[in-house]
């Protein structure tokens, strides 16, 4: 099993800065793409960004290109998310999650979430 444990959300004016963080424990070794989503209360969970270890691409969504960047340690505990240029639209709970294969943007594909950790940007 592996846990995740998010940190790092909270309330940000637009246009400002928050830096997500993810601390994986527990069979770290068996994972080999770490993702964030985020996920609006009554809605289906979206797909942020992904960075695989094993694979080596980064994916991004389109809506947050050129604004976020997906980070990892290099013993591959923790991830994180670098956001900026923040918008009103980016306000909801953002998911860790992690995956034994490359798991891109497929949430099939992963296997564990943490429990979330909530942004808000206000105007």
């Amino acid at each position: 099993q592996v846990q995740l444990v998010e940190s790092g959300g909270g309330l940000v004016q637009a246009g400002g800065s928050l830096r997500l963080s993810c601390a994986a424990s527990g069979r770290t070794f068996s994972i080999a793409t770490m993702a964030w989503f985020r996920q609006v209360p009554g809605q289906e969970r979206e797909f942020v960004a992904a960075s695989s270890w094993r694979y080596g691409p980064t994916y991004y969504a389109d809506s947050v290109k050129g604004r976020f960047t997906i980070s990892r340690d290099n013993a591959r505990i923790k991830a994180y998310l670098q956001m900026t240029g923040l918008k009103k639209e980016d306000t909801t709970d953002y998911y860790c999650g992690a995956s034994a294969s490359n798991g891109s943007s497929a949430i099939a594909r992963y296997d564990y979430w943490g429990q979330g950790t909530q942004v808000t940007v206000s105007s």
